[in-house]
């Protein structure tokens, strides 16, 4: 088998010696090693010939234990850094604070089954149906793992709210809010996702029919405070 040469360059580092469990080679200002391979082992020789012509043979399961030993102490040094970095934080309509707020909040259950708790009652209108509506939300599902967000896309959700362009139980939360108000929606699965939802990379995936947690903020309705004015 033909050999294969493969040059590293080492600076100007001085290597002394390469030790082996067969010979030692002393070695001196060397610029770069050349790695020669081949079916009966490796041979490593100095790049400047003209400086040291001398050669030791070094076997296989030595190279590549050197190259194990290395190996691993990047990946542990990588690792090490990630490990240190913070968690990913996501942005929510309800802090730390809100949610221990929420708990004393009472639990409003309307006839279809959905039940809701005002985070934050608004002081605007609210909106007629057939109307759009600007709403951020961050949806969860019961565990609190979030799988969508327009807090995320950097802008709210514009939709015609009561026309059926929403699931059931986003659409008749929002009816009764105000605008400038927030409120935690717990949709039962029948006002939920019929079909489900795959799941996107590093989400939650939601089945068919299961129930789903909205916190929702109704910004605006465009077109609305026109006609007011």
């Amino acid at each position: 088998m033909a050999s294969t040469s493969i040059l590293l360059p080492s600076g100007p580092a001085c290597i002394t010696s390469f030790k082996t469990k067969e010979q030692t080679t002393t070695k001196s200002q060397m610029q770069g090693v050349t790695i020669r391979c081949s079916s009966s082992g490796l041979r490593v020789q100095d790049a400047t010939a003209s400086q040291c012509g001398k050669v030791c043979s070094i076997n296989r399961r030595d190279v590549l234990g050197m190259a194990f030993g290395l190996s691993s102490i990047l990946l542990f040094s990588f690792s090490s850094e990630a490990a240190g970095l913070p968690p990913e934080q996501k942005p929510r309509l309800c802090d730390d604070d809100c949610e221990k707020e929420l708990e004393n909040v009472p639990m409003v259950t309307t006839e279809s089954g959905l039940q809701y708790k005002d985070i934050k009652v608004g002081g605007g209108p609210s909106p007629p149906v057939g109307f759009q509506v600007a709403a951020n939300y961050v949806a969860m599902v019961p565990s609190g793992q979030i799988f969508d967000s327009s807090l995320e896309k950097g802008q709210p959700y514009i939709f015609r709210v009561g026309s059926g362009q929403v699931i059931k139980g986003l659409d008749e939360g929002i009816l009764s809010m105000r605008v400038g108000g927030k409120r935690r929606l717990y949709i039962p699965g029948s006002l939920a996702f019929p079909k489900g939802l795959n799941s996107a990379p590093g989400r939650p995936r939601v089945a068919a029919y299961s129930a789903v947690i909205f916190d929702v903020s109704l910004e605006y309705i465009p077109g609305l405070e026109l006609e007011e004015e």
